[in-house]
């Protein structure tokens, strides 16, 4: 008996060794910094007490170099399962305490590891991201498949399959930073992560330009210029709590159906404040959230990219409980017009909503794609293609709501009966057109205005006329089929939840093909 317990003696001190991680220091220096430590980091995502963790005792790779003699518990990665509000997750927490977090080939190895479990179990692959970048005396000897190359293709093996999460709470630098972009989420904590292909001492070599981390990289450039990061949060345990919200709004794999939460919300709730928030002049712009907020199970919106691409709206919310997907124009920026970042927006939600059995609502209100030398130049077509791609290609069940304009190419771009729609809704102030009757009549009767005195006058006739026989919104639209019901606004919700319980069994069947080839 003494024997064993000394035996279980011994393999308690040397766990307790080896969860240190960097030694006591260090997990100062990462405090200082205001980041929590990467087992810290897991007490918080995971539920208490459900964490398995695998390969605590790896030694590194010996490199020939003076690092061999250096103690790096666990190689600076801790990887496991556990589970989310009960849900079973796989997950790496990479550890700055331990030489920077940084990956040599025992590190990456764990990492594959992982990656491959999750894929087997078919449930989430969580990493959490806090590194230096590649360990420089090790790479230079070590094999290639125990790299970040292994783990970009296990990540494009997995997308589709199971949801992939990143949370940076740290750096992440040169080819690093393509591991967390090729997951579905991104999520970033502000003034203490960063990721950049070519770091600062780099960028000023080449262009002589100074530029500091945060300046070239940090949160608030991902989230607002790039578009690389879904949500900024601004701590780790922000973060963390986040990202446990995110996961129970999706399935575990594409076999699989997101969780049903009882919000306690009624499902034939009717929200008299609806009637109060689109403005009575088409031209005055309203923020699309007040209706997405009133129409959706209360307290379960979850916006994605809410600082890129603002005249996109892409969210997660509850109908009854059930998860579901919203896009949605905002006029209160561009006037709810399709750009080139929110083409990009919208079609990368639509994928991954489609991919893992989400349905999706459109609410409509965009005058159509923006306008100008710039937004041409920079691939409009291209872009704006990729959007409609995505919603053609989707077999989810789709609803249209159209709240207000809904003008020429943004039609199937927000997903039309043509494009896959399977309810197409609009309120009394929706407007369904190729443009609007002021435009419609200048150039339909232009060479006329351009020889009549007093142009304007007959020009103003022209619009009245025009809209009496065309512009009897929405029941001109609905007269021709590009609307299948013009409803009260309150009753948008209940209609919604009611439908998408018709359309839970939808199934589509597509031709057979390896894939299809998007506009990128």
């Amino acid at each position: 008996m003494e024997e064993i317990l000394n035996k279980i003696r011994e393999l308690e001190r040397r766990q307790s060794h080896l969860k240190l991680g960097g030694g006591l220091k260090e997990i100062e220096v990462q405090h200082k910094k205001d980041k929590l430590t990467a087992r810290e980091r897991i007490d918080l995502l995971i539920d208490k007490g459900s964490f398995i963790e695998l390969d605590l005792w790896v030694s590194p790779r010996p490199t020939g170099f003076d690092i061999d003699g250096k103690d790096m518990p666990a190689d600076g990665v801790i990887i496991g399962y556990g589970t989310i509000s009960g849900r079973p997750v796989c997950l790496y927490a990479q550890d700055f305490t331990v030489m920077g977090g940084t990956l040599g080939s025992v590190h990456a190895k764990k990492i594959i590891k992982i990656a491959k479990r999750a894929l087997d179990f078919k449930v989430p692959l969580i990493g959490l991201v806090d590194s230096g970048g590649v360990r420089v005396q090790d790479y230079v000897t070590a094999n290639v498949h125990d790299s970040y190359s292994s783990m970009f293709y296990l990540h494009t093996l997995s997308s589709g399959v199971i949801p992939q999460i990143s949370l940076m709470m740290g750096p992440c630098a040169a080819g690093a930073t393509y591991s967390p972009i090729l997951k579905d989420f991104l999520f970033m904590v502000n003034k203490t992560s960063y990721m950049y292909i070519a770091s600062p001492s780099l960028v000023k070599a080449v262009t002589f330009e100074e530029v500091t981390d945060e300046e070239l990289g940090g949160a608030k450039v991902h989230s607002e210029i790039s578009g690389c990061c879904d949500l900024v949060l601004e701590n780790d345990e922000e973060c963390l709590r986040k990202a446990r919200e995110l996961i129970g709004f999706l399935p575990l794999n594409n076999q699989d159906n997101p969780p049903i939460v009882d919000t306690g919300d009624d499902p034939k709730r009717r929200d008299e404040e609806l009637l109060e928030i689109v403005p009575p002049n088409p031209q005055t712009p309203f923020d699309m959230h007040k209706v997405i907020l009133r129409v959706f199970d209360r307290n379960s919106f979850f916006e994605l990219k809410p600082d890129f691409a603002k005249n996109m709206i892409t969210a997660f919310g509850r109908l009854s409980g059930h998860s579901v997907g919203v896009v949605a124009n905002n006029s209160m920026f561009l006037g709810g017009s399709l750009d080139i970042n929110g083409a990009d927006k919208e079609a990368r939600f639509i994928r991954f909503c489609d991919a893992f059995n989400i349905p999706i609502i459109f609410f409509v209100d965009t005058p159509g794609y923006l306008p100008g030398k710039k937004q041409e130049h920079g691939g409009i077509i291209r872009h704006g293609a990729k959007v409609l791609y995505a919603i053609a290609e989707s077999t989810v069940p789709k609803i249209t709501v159209y709240i207000r304009k809904s003008y020429g190419g943004a039609t199937p771009a927000m997903c039309n009966e043509p494009m896959g729609s399977d309810f197409l809704l609009a309120w009394p102030t929706a407007e369904l057109a190729l443009m609007g009757a002021e435009g419609a009549v200048s150039i339909i009767y232009r060479k006329e205005l351009a020889k009549v005195k007093g142009p304007e006058e007959v020009r103003k006739r022209k619009i009245e006329e025009y809209k009496k026989m065309f512009d009897q919104q929405p029941y001109h639209a609905a007269s021709m089929q590009r609307v299948e019901e013009i409803i009260d606004p309150r009753d948008t919700r209940p209609l919604l939840i009611k439908a998408l319980q018709v359309m839970s069994e939808k199934k589509v069947e597509r031709p057979w093909k390896k894939h299809g080839n998007i506009p990128l």
